[in-house]
């Protein structure tokens, strides 16, 4: 009975930890859409703020209850926009102060010279409500501080009594908080998000590269100029043979070891060992081409086919501790080879490149996205590693309708935010398929998703886009995100 109950307590936890990895990787791909972002950041830090403020207003008469207003709406459009027109921090701090100023003249001059009252005796008076508001508009278009806020602390001036100068003080050091704050998220997190967030931009340093076909030398070299945007990139080439002795035999040449004299001396295996010295100096080659051009470390493994190549690859991956296949994309009967289908059902990160010519460097790049997901990062961040400082990297979409347009251009916009080289936005009303064909001319590469995080029903109703862009003339590399 005991270890009966242990093996359910066993197989309770493991599903547990599956549920919780499963959870964990799908919040992982939602916040990495930037719009999801910026929402987790306004329900952490516009609380949290209102709450130190509020925190300050009860140790600190200095601070009044209400700027709290204008205070919770402003930081809202800090955190929510980071990038917008109002998320200046100066435009901020300075439009805040300059409307509960503006709001504070406006008081003591309608006092003074309209009603010729005490500033406490005036109330909430209309005239001095309409002349803070001019004042205000007037103040924060000829200092280039116009901010919504500004016109809600100009008008509060006018129920804080006698205490006009302590509200403006407590405006301009509650705002000057929530600024500093502001910058330091967006300095050392936002603008850092894809360090952070995006796998790719911290792994896919090994990259193992199956030597398959005529393209085999453009792969491995496309492979190694990926591995080599990091310090810690490395380029594995993988050859997989038929036969274990004709496997151990190309090994030993590799490493060095003199032929067996009988085993190349057997009519029957004199082929074969011929084939595999071949094989052996052709690897050998590309390794030392791949570290003189790229200066990426470059090793050279052979292993036997079990049957299914993607799982002789995927194997291979694992023993030598690889987080990218860079793959020829290959197809098979008017789809795709088992070796490209069996990967892209994998939990690998997976590269399938085609190549259209012999060109071994990629310095402009286009990247057409459907939304801000994780392979769009993914595709983006191995475009920036090939194009590099001097490259340009264009990212695109395609919309069904003008009213789309807006959305379109803000999900590029933040996409293009994580990249470091030269990075344009192009949004089209056409078929991605008919844009791709019409600017082919115009890139040295192509990147495309592999589509595999879509349902059954929405691939039936719309064929992956590698699919329809057959005729580009140009590279083209189908990205699967495991």
């Amino acid at each position: 009975m005991l270890p009966e109950l242990r093996r359910r307590l066993a197989a309770t936890r493991r599903r547990v930890s599956r549920f919780e990895r499963r959870e964990v990787r799908q919040f992982r791909r939602w916040i990495e859409t930037t719009s999801n972002l910026t929402r987790v950041s306004v329900l952490l830090f516009v609380p949290l703020l209102v709450g130190l403020v509020t925190l300050l207003a009860n140790s600190i008469a200095l601070v009044s209850f209400l700027l709290f207003p204008p205070l919770a709406s402003g930081t809202y459009t800090l955190f929510s926009e980071p990038e917008g027109r109002y998320s200046d921090p100066g435009k901020f701090v300075g439009g805040m102060t300059v409307g509960a100023l503006c709001g504070w003249g406006a008081v003591e001059f309608t006092a003074a010279y309209v009603y010729g009252v005490p500033t406490s005796a005036l109330g909430v008076d209309a005239t001095a409500a309409a002349l803070a508001v001019l004042l205000t508009g007037v103040v924060t278009w000829l200092l280039h501080l116009e901010l919504p806020t500004a016109y809600s602390t100009a008008l509060l001036v006018l129920i804080t009594g006698a205490a006009q100068f302590a509200y403006v003080v407590g405006v301009a050091l509650s705002a000057s908080l929530v600024a500093i704050v502001f910058v330091v998220w967006r300095a050392q997190f936002y603008e850092q998000r894809a360090r952070y967030l995006y796998r790719t931009t911290n792994a896919d340093d090994h990259v193992i590269v199956p030597m398959r076909g005529e393209t085999a030398p453009q792969t491995a070299m496309f492979g190694a100029r990926i591995a080599a945007a990091h310090d810690a990139g490395k380029v594995v080439l993988l050859d997989v043979v038929e036969d274990e002795d004709l496997a151990e035999a190309e090994r030993a040449l590799i490493r060095g070891d003199e032929t067996d004299a009988d085993y190349v001396e057997d009519p029957e295996t004199d082929v074969e060992a011929k084939a595999a010295d071949v094989s052996a100096r052709e690897l050998e080659q590309q390794a030392a081409q791949i570290e003189t051009r790229v200066g990426v470390p470059c090793d050279v493994v052979v292993a036997v086919a079990d049957g299914d190549p993607s799982q002789t690859v995927l194997a291979a991956a694992e023993e030598t501790n690889s987080d990218l296949v860079v793959t020829p994309f290959e197809t098979s009967n008017g789809g795709l080879s088992p070796l490209v289908r069996g990967l892209f059902r994998s939990d690998q990160n997976v590269v399938a490149f085609r190549s259209d010519s012999e060109r071994t460097r990629w310095k402009r790049i286009m990247v057409p996205v459907r939304s801000a997901s994780d392979g769009a990062h993914a595709m983006l961040d191995y475009a920036q590693r090939l194009a590099a400082r001097t490259g340009t990297i264009s990212a695109c979409t395609c919309i069904d309708a003008e009213r789309d347009r807006r959305r379109a251009e803000s999900m590029l916009a933040d996409l293009a935010e994580t990249v470091e080289t030269r990075c344009e936005t192009r949004v089209s009303r056409s078929d991605v398929a008919s844009f791709l064909e019409r600017n082919d001319a115009h890139y040295d590469l192509v990147f495309v998703g592999a589509s595999t995080d879509r349902s059954a029903a929405s691939k039936f109703l719309s064929r992956p886009t590698y699919e329809r862009v057959r005729d580009v003339e140009t590279d083209i590399a189908v990205v699967h995100v495991g």
